[in-house]
């Protein structure tokens, strides 16, 4: 009989002790969670970005960077050069760590707690020792692991949006700064031309052979020109700066080169079909509001699993005392629900639920209707931007060539032509900056269609506290 009862303690050792290796065996991914960021962020943006946890990272993007800023910079560069230097989104990588993190800490139990008391008097010494595990901790591990896990996804998703939100920025800011470039070069020949008519007509009055009314049209005309080029600097180098910011460059990396001008329109525009179905199916932030609501739904529950039973300690005690036989046993600690049955936790957990569901209601919504302006913004845009270099811009220039034989033919003078000149301003402008904001509208487009609003930047939040209580860790 004692045999079978030794056989039974030993197979009830290994199996304890089997249980306890299983709960302390949770471990980081090589990866640490950012393969799936690269790979959502290279779906949308063409490159993905490098998590840089060590100086060697960090130095191979540097040298990347380097590379890329040697040659003028294009739109493509730009957006590979965000993903690799931008600061703030290493410090959002970052919170892959800190999600692991309270994954790993999901899948193993809590720390056990080991206590000890002497009371010695009169001759006698009594000692107890005690070592106290947390039982409901493992009990409910799998819930609890499976909730971090659901958690621990959207984190991935929102990472990934803000990835593809710094590259959208790159894009814009190098849009509009290459813009802005040409414009400068414009209005740098216009002041050129309106410096020389000015001085034209001055001489021309000294002479005798024009009026000062008109010379003082060149005059203002020139004034003009001056402003609209100070103008034109300054938004050009407001436009630069905020595309350093996007890039995250400094010191010497600032002396980059830009591209001389935009692309041209594409040969036809894009037509998205069922572009708001996949608005839903593919946006970053629609995906990661689901993946929140299933997160509170498994953490609901986990809620009611612990509702009841809040605390559950049990372990190993033993007590010895002078001139007597150690003493072996056990001790559970219990909470009593007397004044508190989980009501009020499952209650919590229900109405987060229920908040949970209406904010993806309102993710979806507002990202079929986001998809909708975003492309009569872009077509409309396009549009525009053909009209311009199809039909005006080359009427302005057939003008310009009917006038310029005129003045050949001496029928017209010097300032009919510079006035006809004044005229293209702009037509000129306008036509630039319809390019632009074609580009500008169609990286906006391709956000609403794969990632957020493109109206902000996705921003990156840690994942609410399950609202039952799980599992510790180490």
């Amino acid at each position: 009989m004692s045999a079978a009862r030794s056989g039974a303690r030993a197979r009830s050792f290994v199996a304890g002790t089997a249980v306890l290796l299983l709960a302390g065996c949770a471990t980081f991914s090589p990866d640490g969670g950012f393969d799936r960021v690269a790979e959502l962020t290279r779906e949308r943006a063409g490159h993905a970005p490098r998590w840089q946890r060590s100086d060697a990272d960090a130095d191979a993007a540097r040298q990347r960077v380097a590379e890329l800023l040697r040659e003028p910079l294009r739109a493509d560069a730009a957006v590979e050069i965000a993903l690799l230097n931008h600061a703030g989104l290493q410090a959002d990588l970052h919170e892959l760590g800190i999600a692991e993190s309270d994954l790993v800490r999901a899948g193993r139990m809590r720390n056990p707690t080991f206590s000890f008391s002497r009371l010695a008097g009169g001759g006698h010494l009594e000692i107890e020792r005690a070592l106290i595990f947390d039982v409901l901790s493992l009990l409910t591990m799998p819930l609890a692991v499976e909730a971090e896990q659901r958690r621990f996804a959207r984190t991935q998703l929102e990472i990934a949006g803000r990835a593809v939100a710094v590259a959208a920025e790159a894009r814009r800011a190098w849009t509009a700064t290459v813009a802005s470039q040409e414009l400068v070069r414009y209005y740098e020949q216009v002041k050129e031309a309106a410096d020389a008519s000015a001085e034209l007509a001055r001489r021309m009055v000294e002479a005798g052979n024009f009026s000062k009314l008109a010379m003082m049209r060149e005059q203002a005309f020139y004034a003009d020109a001056t402003t609209q080029l100070a103008r034109a600097r300054h938004q050009a180098h407001a436009e630069r700066e905020r595309l350093a910011r996007a890039l995250g460059l400094h010191g010497e990396q600032l002396a980059f080169t830009l591209a001389d001008r935009l692309p041209d329109l594409p040969a036809a525009p894009l037509e998205p079909r069922d572009a708001e179905r996949t608005a839903i199916e593919t946006r970053l932030d629609v995906l990661a509001a689901k993946r929140g609501a299933e997160a509170v739904a498994r953490a609901l529950e986990l809620n009611r699993a612990t509702g009841f039973v809040n605390v559950l300690h049990g372990g190993y005690v033993n007590a010895s005392e002078s001139d007597e036989e150690r003493k072996d046993g056990f001790e559970l600690e219990l909470e009593l629900p007397i004044f508190d049955f989980g009501a009020t936790r499952t209650a919590r957990a229900e109405a987060t639920y229920r908040q949970a569901l209406q904010r993806t209601a309102e993710v979806a919504t507002n990202a079929r209707s986001e998809v909708r302006d975003a492309y009569s913004a872009y077509r409309t845009s396009y549009d525009i931007a053909r009209h311009y270099r199809d039909e005006i811009v080359p009427l302005r220039k057939r003008i310009s060539e009917e006038n310029l034989l005129r003045y050949n033919g001496m029928l017209i003078g010097i300032f009919e032509l510079l006035a006809d000149a004044r005229e293209q301003v702009a037509s000129v402008t306008a036509a630039v900056e319809a390019v632009r904001d074609f580009w500008l509208a169609d990286t906006n487009l391709q956000v609403a269609l794969t990632s957020g609003s493109p109206g902000a930047a996705t921003a990156v939040q840690r994942p609410a506290a399950a609202p039952a209580g799980g599992s510790g860790g180490h």
